[in-house]
């Protein structure tokens, strides 16, 4: 026997119908809100993302902006840009650690950070064989830039920490490797719709997208390596040489001085053997291992905010 029905004909009448259209409809609001919330957030952590990343190079070029400083107070411009990088990390880690919004994120995060730091450990000793850069660039296309930067700071932090690698160029390197990261994750992507395929080329289209994207990111891949060299070349430069050589600091002299006795330096000492050993590792990491290791972090269907 069935309950009244409606004026249609339906049981949308009944109070149990009724109250439970009114429960999918709550739920539709509270969806519809926290989709509004995540939108006002993500556009705050990407302006606070952007200016430590701005104050963050300022601290890596630092040699490069002392001459614009009064003489009394270059001295401490130095100490300021080595105390200005973990202070960023701290305020940009807790800012982007409350887009890490579920439980699957934060193991996914955790799990990835392990591994990466393992793979770091592995190589460490052997010049520019850096394989942890295929996992943070494949990572970070996957789950998008904010993903990409906290996996760049977590697995530098944890493989230091179990490694006993820890000094004043960590920060450095935490914050270039969460860059590495992060620029794999704003990579642009093929959003334009495509006429309709035919079944029968479905396969062979699809194959080729995969192709392209794994060249794309080999090609990433390298810029990634050789911009990281000159990154953490840059903060330690003025002190690596001494004083009266091609390749040294000098403290009076203009920017366009500097700049040619640093990419002389850099060229010599990394360019040329571990940042070239670095890109290479890197291709043939992401053209070996990528396809297989995109298709298995996606199966993990994670919605990160970009």
């Amino acid at each position: 026997m069935t309950g009244p029905r409606g004026p249609r004909g339906d049981v949308s009448g009944t109070p149990g119908a009724r109250a439970s259209s009114g429960i999918v409809l709550s739920d539709r609001l509270r969806e519809q809100a926290d989709r509004a919330q995540p939108r006002r957030s993500i556009r705050w952590t990407e302006w606070i993302l952007g200016g430590g990343s701005v104050l963050a190079a300022a601290a890596f070029a630092w040699p490069f902006f002392v001459g614009a400083v009064p003489a009394d107070a270059q001295v401490a411009v130095p100490i300021v840009a080595f105390a200005l990088i973990p202070a960023l990390i701290v305020a940009l880690a807790l800012t982007l650690d409350r887009e890490m919004y579920t439980a699957k994120t934060v193991a996914l995060l955790g799990v990835l950070s392990a591994v990466g730091a393992a793979v770091r450990i592995a190589g460490a000793g052997v010049g520019g064989v850096e394989a942890v850069f295929v996992l943070l660039i494949l990572a970070g296309r996957v789950y998008g830039a904010r993903f990409g930067f906290l996996l760049g700071l977590l697995t530098i932090a944890v493989s230091s920490v179990l490694w006993g690698g820890f000094g004043p160029w960590t920060p450095f390197q935490m914050f270039a490797c969460g860059w590495v990261g992060a620029g794999a994750g704003l990579l642009p992507r093929r959003t334009k719709a495509s006429p309709p395929i035919e079944p029968g080329r479905r396969a062979t289209a699809q194959r080729s997208r995969r192709r392209w994207e794994i060249v794309v990111l080999a090609a990433y891949g390298v810029v990634a390596s050789y911009l990281f060299g000159l990154m953490m070349n840059l903060w330690f430069w003025p002190f690596a040489v001494g004083s009266g050589t091609g390749i040294s600091y000098a403290a009076g002299a203009d920017a366009g001085q500097n700049l040619a006795s640093f990419a002389l330096y850099s060229l010599v000492t990394s360019t040329l053997t571990w940042d070239t050993v670095r890109a290479i590792t890197t291709v043939v990491g992401i053209t070996l291992v990528g396809p297989a290791v995109l298709a298995a972090l996606r199966r993990a269907r994670l919605s990160p905010r970009r």
